[in-house]
């Protein structure tokens, strides 16, 4: 699986780009907006077409679930922390019939010990980010946690075979893409690099 994360700020002809991407076969876009309000949210999610909306997860507003006809719902380091113990609290007035629950990790023995049952969870930094300066890699090995476990930090088309050694059942981007001159040009260089690991 490749997972495409928002870049956190809004960026020039973002949702044509965006759209291109789900054009290209982008299946996971992770809606990550932290200053958007719920509105901005809304306002976000009506510019896409309506038919992909189905590939996109939401990390803030959880209730627009019950709104847009979303891949499902993720949950931050900290949101995870604050609510998962009480999940059935958190999750009465969500509709979430087949929809998918992830969450982001940064130590594979927190993810490991988690008992809550995630759909998959990121994992990050495995190397040092495209995005964010000084966010070092730490190339986690996972091969020994039995969940789906996608890596994130770092993420590019030279990158992808070394990250699926150590264990990833997927692969988050962000730098990786947003961060290029051609951003499609670059995801489906990302995407065909990532094929071509399964078929070798």
């Amino acid at each position: 699986m490749i997972i495409l994360i928002a870049p956190e700020k809004d960026i020039p002809n973002e949702i044509e780009i965006l759209n291109q991407l789900f054009e290209e076969g982008l299946m996971y876009y992770h809606f990550r907006k932290p200053a958007k309000n719920y509105e901005e949210h809304v306002a976000y999610l009506n510019q896409i077409d309506t038919e992909f909306h189905n590939r996109i997860v939401v990390h803030y507003h959880h209730e627009l679930i019950n709104e847009f006809n979303l891949k499902g719902i993720h949950f931050q380091e900290q949101k995870r922390i604050d609510c998962i113990d009480n999940p059935s609290e958190y999750f009465k007035n969500l509709n979430m019939y087949g929809k998918t629950i992830s969450s982001s990790f940064h130590e594979p023995k927190v993810l490991k010990d988690c008992y809550f049952e995630f759909d998959y969870h990121l994992l990050s930094p495995v190397f040092s980010s495209i995005s964010k300066e000084g966010y070092e890699g730490r190339g986690f090995d996972v091969n020994h946690i039995n969940k789906k476990v996608v890596g994130m930090g770092g993420i590019n088309a030279e990158t992808i075979q070394e990250t699926l050694q150590l264990g990833f059942k997927g692969i988050g981007v962000l730098g990786g893409i947003w961060n290029a001159e051609k951003p499609v040009e670059s995801f489906k260089s990302i995407k065909h690099a990532y094929q071509v690991c399964f078929i070798n």
